[in-house]
């Protein structure tokens, strides 16, 4: 079966561009003059629109809208969700495309898995919290909880044992933040606690849905990379519930990935061994209280290794 051709890449994509400046001014319209008048509606534009910078953050991370790596951050390091430095992100994120290492416990920073020898070490309530974010009602409710925890705690241990990167990282993101935090508070005057709930935490329970099942373990690496046919998710989303086309292709931007994969569904489909959701409402309906993976991986770090 011939591998689809793959997309070339653009000096400067315009369509991206162009998508940061108008969630940018989503944003910003929500909360200075939607607010007013309509709350409700204006934090479900804030969630949405916060959810969209997320998945626009993960294009600059690969290069996207411009060939420059500077000029991509600064195009996206005003975080309307608060949490998560550039850097931080970009760092991570580009170790968890090393594909061999998918699901990696240690080698794949994005793995929800743990070692087992690890696991084991964990007190019983920690056990409980884990089996409930492997659900995917746990992972929307839970997960962005402990994924803020988690980097907080690892970051902020990093910092006090020297490590200049992350200390700049974060030096650079709450100067971001010092706009965003001036807007909410002063200019719109939403309540920080509100925010934080029905904007921050709402904007990352969304992209939570796409990363729940994004990677499973298997024996070949293209098959732990999942496939979500469609979506009104989709756009949000920037099309990476198409997952194993953005991995196999990293460079194409989020405009060329559904024809990337329209030219030969079949090809995707038996390179990730079937590792396929028609939609996400398919896996709602499957995993929204049953877990979907065990804890601990299946094969990989059983043992503690001396």
């Amino acid at each position: 079966m011939k591998k689809p051709a793959m997309h070339e890449t653009q000096k400067i994509e315009w369509p991206t561009l162009g998508l940061i400046i108008v969630t940018y001014g989503v944003w910003m319209v929500s909360g200075a003059f939607i607010w007013p008048q309509y709350p409700a509606l204006a934090l479900v534009l804030m969630a949405l629109a916060s959810a969209q910078h997320s998945s626009l953050v993960h294009e600059a991370v690969h290069g996207h809208p411009t060939r420059i790596a500077w000029l991509n951050e600064a195009l996206v390091s005003i975080c309307p969700s608060l949490i998560w430095p550039y850097r931080r992100f970009c760092s991570v994120h580009l170790r968890h495309h090393t594909d061999a290492r998918l699901t990696d416990p240690f080698d794949d920073p994005e793995s929800h898995y743990r070692a087992l020898w690890r696991y084991n070490e964990m007190p019983t309530w920690m056990r409980v919290v884990l089996a409930v974010n492997n659900t995917l009602v746990g992972r929307l409710v839970l997960g962005p909880i402990l994924g803020t925890v988690g980097l907080l705690t690892s970051d902020t241990r990093a910092i006090l044992n020297g490590d200049r990167k992350i200390l700049l990282a974060w030096v650079l993101h709450l100067s971001a933040l010092v706009p965003v935090l001036a807007c909410v508070i002063l200019w719109f005057a939403i309540p920080l606690w509100l925010y934080l709930i029905c904007v921050a935490w709402a904007s990352a329970s969304l992209i939570s849905l796409r990363t729940f099942a994004e990677h499973q373990w298997a024996e070949t690496p293209e098959a732990r990379t999942i496939i979500v046919e469609s979506s009104p998710f989709s756009f949000l989303f920037l099309f990476n519930n198409l997952h194993i086309v953005h991995h196999r292709n990293p460079q194409a931007p989020w405009y060329a990935i559904p024809a990337l994969y329209k030219a030969d569904p079949a090809y995707w489909r038996e390179l990730n061994g079937g590792y396929f959701f028609r939609n996400y409402w398919q896996l709602i309906r499957a995993y929204a209280f049953v877990a979907k993976e065990p804890v601990c991986h299946p094969e990989w770090r059983r043992e503690e290794v001396e």
